[in-house]
């Protein structure tokens, strides 16, 4: 008899949930709650809180959806796994009540608050053992609080990342993971344990620390009062948790040291698995505990992140063209050669960027030419512009370890686009692999496998058809010149 797993991915925009056969791992259906994206509620210029409660809310409303739409009982749902979004801060009291909104990953106030930590606690101790600065992670947000809010910061009983939050509602425990510890940078790689210095560095009591269990255990049951509530039977287990972008990784069987998860959104982010537990580039990318990272057997998750990418195009797309859609400005950039004509783009339009150690005074279009240049040539221009910054990421990820052997991509616009894809595996020499997938598909195949309902992820994730497949061209001469072009320009950005 057919049995499932449910997989959820806990956004900031949305709850995403999915339902897998617990036989071969195929999808049955993938629902999100809200239709709407959730608000985030910015008190001050850079915050970003939400309500966790919220989650909670739309997280029954998917499984109810789930359980009616599909017509199966809910009895026959064997586990749970949870991906979330990642740096998040939730603090709870002693009857396990939010105290405050969260603040999640996009609230920029505790920078200045990490940075003073890095500097106590001395740079070289949180390279070596941290492998990243304190920075505006989950930790520097939690001492902002205990700096600026002591009368709540009074009343915590425990903090924990969005996802602790979920398993908590579901089955009234307060556990956490080392993967998700080391994303909120107190995880100690040299002693594999709680970062307890950092803790009292910042004044901060250990005891706040959630219970660890392994990233594929038993986490907790559900229990009376979250079945209740969700609509799921009492006592399954929560056998995975993990933050967005090592799920995604996972959902996209990215295990092994050379490999990489690549997203093209709004914003990018190269995840790249290492088996070296150091960092030389701990200013431009950050280093955290894949799912399957051990101390025997390292797994280190190297994850970059490029803001000016997708939105780029979208803003070229929404400004200066007459409702021209992606598609037909992917032909229309097809019919340009490579590199534009010498026409260049740094899409560097969204912030400052890590990468460029947090230098960015704007995207730029340059050397066009008005008797030459048109618009195909912005579109290609633009395209390869964003290709050309992941591949500049790629050489920062190499320069710290990482030995590129593939990479797989979501089913994502960016990734979709011929020019985008072609131009990143030409200049990598890498195969890029186009996935059809989900987190919320991920987390429930990483709850299965967790069970021993399967032996491997890759056995896990058999059933997931490659959509599309890039290979590099054979010559990549053209490429290479138009690339090393774009380096110069950027140079000549970041000189003045």
């Amino acid at each position: 008899m057919v049995k499932y797993w449910l997989g959820f991915d806990i956004g900031s925009s949305s709850i995403k949930a999915a339902l897998i056969q617990n036989e071969d791992g195929r999808v049955v259906d993938v629902v999100q709650q809200p239709e709407k994206e959730m608000p985030i509620m910015a008190p001050n210029p850079g915050w970003g809180e939400q309500d966790p409660e919220l989650w909670w809310k739309h997280l029954c409303t998917t499984v109810r959806e789930l359980i009616s739409k599909n017509g199966i009982s809910k009895e026959d749902i064997k586990g749970i796994g949870i991906s979330y979004q990642m740096h998040g801060l939730v603090v709870v009291d002693k009857s396990h009540k939010p105290i405050r909104p969260s603040i999640i990953w996009c609230d920029s106030r505790a920078v200045e608050t990490g940075e003073e930590l890095f500097n106590k606690a001395g740079k070289e101790k949180c390279v070596e053992h941290l492998l990243n600065s304190p920075g505006n992670f989950t930790l520097s947000k939690l001492k902002w609080v205990k700096d600026h809010e002591p009368e709540i910061f009074k009343k915590i009983h425990k903090f924990m990342l969005p996802g602790d939050y979920i398993a908590l509602k579901l089955s009234g425990s307060c556990v956490t993971t080392p993967s998700g510890l080391s994303e909120g940078i107190l995880w100690d790689f040299k002693t594999n344990e709680v970062a307890t210095w950092l803790l009292k560095e910042a004044g901060i009591d250990p005891s706040l620390v959630s219970e660890i269990r392994p990233t594929f255990s038993e986490q907790g049951f559900v229990s009376k009062q979250g079945a209740l509530e969700s609509g799921l039977p009492e006592g399954i287990p929560i056998l995975y948790r993990s933050g967005d972008q090592p799920n995604n990784a996972l959902s996209l069987n990215v295990m092994e040291p050379g490999q990489i998860a690549a997203t093209g959104g709004t914003s990018g982010v190269v995840y790249a698995l290492s088996d070296k537990e150091t960092t030389q580039e701990h200013t431009r990318i950050n280093s955290f505990a894949h799912v399957n990272h051990t101390p025997k057997d390292p797994r280190i998750g190297k994850l970059l992140c490029i803001n000016g990418t997708g939105i780029q195009y979208s803003w070229i797309r929404n400004e200066l063209t007459q409702g021209l859609s992606y598609h037909q400005m992917n032909q229309m950039a097809a019919s340009i050669p490579i590199g534009a004509q010498g026409l260049s783009i740094l899409p560097f339009g969204n912030g400052t960027e890590r990468m460029l150690n947090n230098f960015g005074k704007g995207s730029r279009i340059l050397n066009l030419r008005f008797n030459l240049h048109k618009a195909p040539h912005i579109f290609r221009a633009a395209l390869e512009g964003i290709a050309f910054s992941f591949v500049y990421g790629m050489e920062i990820l190499q320069n710290d370890g990482v030995d590129i052997t593939s990479i797989k991509a979501g089913n994502d616009n960016l990734f979709r686009a011929g020019i985008f894809s072609k131009t990143i595996a030409s200049l990598t020499n890498s195969r890029i692999d186009i996935v059809e997938t989900t987190g919320a598909v991920g987390a429930a195949r990483a709850a299965a496998y967790a069970h021993g309902d399967f032996d491997s992820i890759t056995e896990a994730t058999a059933t997931d058809a490659v959509q599309l497949t890039y290979e590099p061209d054979a010559n990549t001469e053209n490429y290479q010149e138009a690339y090393q072009n774009w380096k110069k320009e950027l140079k000549t950005y970041l000189e003045h």
